[in-house]
């Protein structure tokens, strides 16, 4: 299913005086197409695939896709208007092979077929070059040649930025990077059905996790239950991966530490649903906490709390940033200083995408955005905290997706 809102695409490529936008990440591609990239796109390498957005939202989509995966894209996605660009690998039809007859009079009929690339010469990988005439072709018979088109150019590196200028002239190439973030950041139903189901499953690990932790327990026992838990919990669900941070005692990033009384336990997991992360964080103590773990954690609750009080439609997220961080130093930690506390989820490389609830954000929250909004620290000697809630930015403000309690829970 395609998540990208052609009318809120169209809002923001009028206000930047932009007549199309051309998407050229996986994460991009696959948002838009609701179709999988294919493994043309492993080296994250501009070219491999493409999308051509006009801003007229009644205008049709042109998609660039690999050939090996053309069949799947006509299953998978809306777009009718798609054109191949050939990668290494063949995948040939023999529409009626004969089991006990010779190979060669079977195949020959495919060696000559129309639809082979010329010489039958396949690239090492995939030809960008394929990919640009395909969007200047479609440039042109959208009469877009000579507009200004809006490019994911983060997707493009230093190298191939000018071969692709040059592809789709005389179109003006302008960069769209941050359009394009802003467009994925705020979710569509489906997206937010996701990870509403991605942090249910991992609650049911963390809170598996919280049962396991006990005198003798070693940090890889607890990612142990953590990764059969939500396997489990997984089953009959769109569940793509799991990841987990956890730590035991004294160091905060992580080493096999067996558990002992007066440990802390951080739980910093997320699980995949179709690609999109989840990402929680939960804390526990193996038998009560002392007065150093119950005074750092009330500071960080207390940050929470003021963060989550502002998280509402239109708050620059700078200005949760500096609640947050002005709450927790009010309490005692009058140095603590943090980049960012939480950021957007989605189908990123990693599991942490823009925007971040940083001193720099001004971008505001919106109404269908989903954050991972945190305040962890982490001390030699002490080790690891963290507070971390899915919230989701409804009219009326920000909705947890979370259950578990977020106290310093004793085990």
């Amino acid at each position: 299913m395609a998540h990208l809102d052609r009318l809120r695409a169209q809002k923001h490529l009028q206000a930047a005086d932009l007549d199309a936008l051309i998407l050229l990440s996986p994460e991009g591609f696959a948002h838009a197409t609701g179709a999988a990239p294919g493994v043309a796109t492993m080296w994250r390498r501009e070219g491999a695939v493409a999308v051509l957005i006009p801003a007229d939202p009644g205008e049709p989509e042109t998609a660039v896709v690999s050939d090996l995966f053309a069949p799947m894209f006509h299953r998978d996605s809306h777009i009718e208007d798609v054109r191949q660009s050939p990668i290494w690998v063949e995948a040939m039809t023999l529409p009626a092979p004969v089991p006990d007859a010779a190979a060669a009079p079977q195949f020959a009929p495919i060696w000559g077929a129309a639809n082979r690339p010329a010489g039958n010469l396949r690239p090492e990988t995939f030809d960008a070059a394929v990919c640009y005439r395909h969007l200047r072709d479609a440039l042109r018979e959208k009469g877009l040649n000579a507009a200004r088109v809006g490019v994911e150019l983060s997707a493009v590196s230093a190298r191939g930025y000018q071969a692709l200028v040059d592809a789709l002239a005389p179109a003006q190439v302008v960069d769209a990077t941050a359009m394009v973030q802003n467009l994925r950041a705020v979710k569509s139903p489906a997206e937010i059905a996701l990870l509403r189901q991605a942090v249910a499953v991992a609650e049911h690990g963390i809170a598996a996790v919280r049962q396991a932790v006990a005198p003798g327990v070693a940090r890889s026992d607890l990612r142990a239950v953590w990764s059969e838990t939500v396997a489990n919990a997984g089953v009959g669900q769109p569940m793509t991966g799991a990841w987990d941070y956890i730590s035991v005692g004294s160091d905060p990033w992580g080493g096999e530490a067996i558990a002992t009384p007066g440990d802390l336990i951080k739980v910093d997991v997320g699980c995949l649903m179709d690609g999109y992360t989840s990402d929680s964080g939960r804390t526990f103590v193996l038998g009560g906490p002392s007065r150093l773990q119950a005074d750092i954690h009330a500071a960080l609750m207390a940050g929470f709390d003021a963060g989550l009080s502002v998280l509402h439609p239109g708050v620059a997220l700078s200005e949760v940033h500096a609640a947050t961080q002005s709450a927790i130093r009010a309490q005692g930690l009058t140095g603590y200083c943090r980049g960012h506390f939480g950021h957007g989820l989605g189908t990123g490389p990693g599991t942490e995408e823009w925007p971040f609830i940083s001193a720099q954000a001004e971008t505001p929250a919106e109404v269908g955005m989903v954050l991972a909004f945190e305040c962890p620290i982490y001390v030699n000697g002490v080790g690891g905290m963290i507070i971390e809630d899915q919230v989701e930015i409804t009219e009326s403000g920000p909705v947890s997706m979370n259950a578990l309690p977020r106290d310093l829970v004793s085990c």
